[in-house]
């Protein structure tokens, strides 16, 4: 299964009240949207939190690829090699992601935020609401609803 994800995380603050927006999407038209409330983080450990929900989910549905769309430049351009990661609180969540990057055939890249509106609207929301929302839409989705 290939899967495609477009991820965003933001707070209300920075820090402040946080939240993660992920959206995946299959070759046959299936769908999950995971807003999630992280509690008080600043930008940037939402960002890579959002990285490792759509890692982590991909993971879970058995996929062989995912490429993921982010409108994060520091979070693409560190997953990438371009930039390294010295920020204490940000290193162990960049190494979760390679960890996992590495158990799938991985890629990112950058989209304007105009092109990430739907994930954008799931962080912000999760963030404002403080609660957890997951839908999906697909039979090969359904295991994650368990």
């Amino acid at each position: 299964m290939n899967l495609v994800a477009y991820v965003d995380g933001g707070s209300l603050g920075n820090p402040g009240s946080a939240g993660v927006g992920v959206v995946i999407e299959g070759s046959l038209g299936e769908r999950i949207t995971i807003a999630k409330w992280i509690g008080q983080q600043d930008n940037n450990v939402a960002e890579y939190l959002a990285l490792v929900e759509a890692l982590q989910c991909a993971l879970a549905l058995k996929a062989r690829k995912l490429h993921v769309y982010s409108d994060s430049e520091v979070i693409v351009r560190q997953m990438l090699g371009a930039y390294n990661c010295r920020s204490p609180r940000l290193y162990s969540l960049h190494w979760i992601c390679r960890k996992l990057a590495r158990s799938i055939e991985f890629s990112i890249s950058h989209i304007g935020r105009e092109k990430n509106r739907e994930a954008n609207r799931l962080a912000s929301s999760a963030a404002r609401n403080r609660r957890a929302k997951i839908d999906y839409v697909g039979e090969s989705f359904e295991a994650l609803a368990v």
